[in-house]
């Protein structure tokens, strides 16, 4: 189980927070049109291969535990593409990075887009509940109807629904397994300290 905690003094460039000390949710583009390309990458990280999608403007998707059979036929090959999304990736899982800074156009409902909106206000470091994070949705909603949005996120790690537990501090699922869950929680809970002012 993983407690629920705030972490005081954290750099406000690590917070990004706005009037009050609330963090800012990041904003998202508009997703890509059915007939615009899609582009793709592999990298490596310490949770497995991160399948990495997007088009010219954004990223759209990261899978987790990814193969060459996740790689939609007419996606277009980018080796050396998101090179902004590797550097910071890099960056996170080195522990040097705890807020990403990506233009994001993930596909889903309005709802689900708000859902995910409130993933970006959860710290680095800490997680809070379905039901605190149902709070923070616009207009506040349902912990399960959360919790199923929380599931469908495509873009885990940029978008921390890692961080969501439940209410009694219990892991609960995650697209990539729980135990990749537990090691970015664990990874975060380590490398906090040196992100303090």
């Amino acid at each position: 189980m993983y407690q629920q905690d705030s972490i005081p003094g954290l750099c406000a460039e690590a917070q990004s927070a706005g009037p009050g000390g609330t963090r800012v949710p990041v904003e998202f583009r508009t997703p890509p049109a059915p007939s615009t390309p899609l582009h793709y990458r592999f990298l490596d990280s310490p949770v497995g291969a991160l399948l990495l999608v997007g088009d010219a403007t954004a990223l759209t998707r990261i899978q987790l535990g990814a193969t060459a059979q996740d790689v939609a036929p007419e996606w277009l090959p980018a080796p050396c593409g998101f090179s902004s999304t590797t550097e910071q990736l890099v960056a996170y899982f080195e522990g040097k990075l705890t807020r990403f800074d990506l233009p994001l156009a993930p596909e889903g409902t309005p709802f689900q887009r708000r859902v995910w909106r409130a993933l970006s206000t959860v710290p680095y470091g800490q997680t809070t509940s379905y039901g605190v994070l149902a709070g923070r949705v616009d207009p506040p909603t349902g912990a399960r109807a959360v919790g199923l949005a929380n599931g469908r996120n495509p873009l885990p790690i940029v978008l921390p629904c890692h961080r969501i537990v439940g209410a009694d501090g219990a892991l609960t699922g995650y697209s990539g397994g729980i135990s990749i869950k537990e090691w970015l929680l664990r990874h975060e809970r380590d490398n906090r300290s040196s992100h303090r002012c």
